[in-house]
């Protein structure tokens, strides 16, 4: 449930600075152009808050009627980025990312996952899939001025301009322009899914040792390798017969893992990825072997803002989850299909 707003660079001069009462303004001139450059202003400086930023917190995300809670420090030294993700509930998981290695590590089960990653996509991160569309398929708006944790906020609504997608309220950091408190919205306005720091120190002094150190001691441990091969569906014999609006793929990989079991990894061994985006929110299709065990019957599931469907295809099983209505899931899960030979 630690999102999926899940980095990109847009060199304007209002990224340094907050946006102004003319941004305010501008963002609903009427004119598109303007209109999509302040957008990008406001959103980008949000994801370089997240970047760029040193900070330490505790974030409480709730969906569905569950809640969960995590403490988040995330550190940068020169170019370099260090983060740290402490789950405070159920079983322990650790997760210590320098740069785009990730050691993803459960204690109790003496098992630790590295991988390769390009990006994160957990609050507060955001527009990971870059910004470049947003404006096409979101209006944005500044509404208010509160606060969170401590910090006065500017509060922003990005309102979708289709049904196929979901609503979102931001709560930005005046100062620093970092993502306290993200809700989203459906169709009714109603709140699906929130997540928001509790308690967050901005501006402190980095440890990159909190990450480091620790990885390095990690003796004993099983240690699991995904082997990520990046390719693309219709190499692997599969294809996406209709488009769904605002959506682009990001990325296709296949996944296998190394020296994995099922006692110790619950992922199936190897599948294949698929993840697209509309710039701001993702929709990711796996597909793996089929296995009478384990994949009983089709279902869809919600939780909070997230669908998930599956369903099996001949020999294989797939599944399409994302944070959007379920017409939009449908469209991916309906028109993802084999390649005739």
């Amino acid at each position: 449930m630690l999102s999926r707003l899940p980095a990109f660079v847009f060199a304007c001069a209002a990224v340094a600075s907050m946006p102004s009462v003319h941004a305010q303004s501008a963002l609903t001139s009427g004119d598109p152009l303007v209109e999509a450059r302040e957008t990008r202003a406001w959103l980008t400086r949000i994801q370089d808050a997240a970047n760029k930023r040193n900070f330490v917190g505790t974030v409480v995300v709730s969906a569905g009627g569950m809640v969960a809670s995590t403490r988040i420090a995330h550190y940068c030294e020169g170019q370099d980025q260090f983060e740290r993700i402490d789950s405070l509930d159920g079983q322990v998981r650790n997760v210590f990312r320098h740069n785009d290695l990730v050691h993803t590590v459960w204690p109790q089960r003496r098992v630790a996952v590295v991988e390769q990653r390009d990006q994160m996509s957990s609050f507060p991160g955001l527009l990971q899939a870059g910004a470049d569309r947003v404006q096409e398929f979101y209006d944005l708006k500044p509404v208010a001025v509160e606060r969170v944790a401590g910090h006065e906020a500017n509060v922003l609504v990005l309102k979708p301009r289709d049904k196929m997608r979901f609503g979102h309220r931001l709560w930005a950091d005046k100062a620093t322009g970092l993502l306290l408190r993200t809700e989203v919205l459906g169709d009714r306005g109603e709140v699906l899914e929130s997540s928001a720091f509790s308690e967050v120190s901005i501006g402190i002094r980095p440890q990159p040792e909190s990450v480091l150190q620790i990885v390095k001691k990690l003796e004993g441990f099983r240690m699991v390798r995904p082997v990520l091969v990046r390719t693309r569906l219709e190499t692997e014999g599969w294809t996406l017969k209709t488009s769904v609006p605002g959506f682009q793929m990001v990325s296709c990989v296949k996944r296998q893992f190394e020296g994995a079991t099922r006692a110790s990894m619950s992922a199936p061994e190897q599948a294949l990825q698929t993840v697209y985006s509309d710039g701001l929110t993702y929709v990711s299709i796996f597909i793996e072997p089929y296995n009478a065990e384990r994949h009983t019957r089709p279902m869809l599931t919600t939780i909070g803002a997230t669908h998930t469907m599956m369903r099996r295809d001949g020999d294989w099983w797939i599944t399409v989850m994302g944070d959007v209505p379920v017409v939009t899931l449908r469209q991916f899960a309906n028109g993802i299909e084999r390649k005739k030979k």
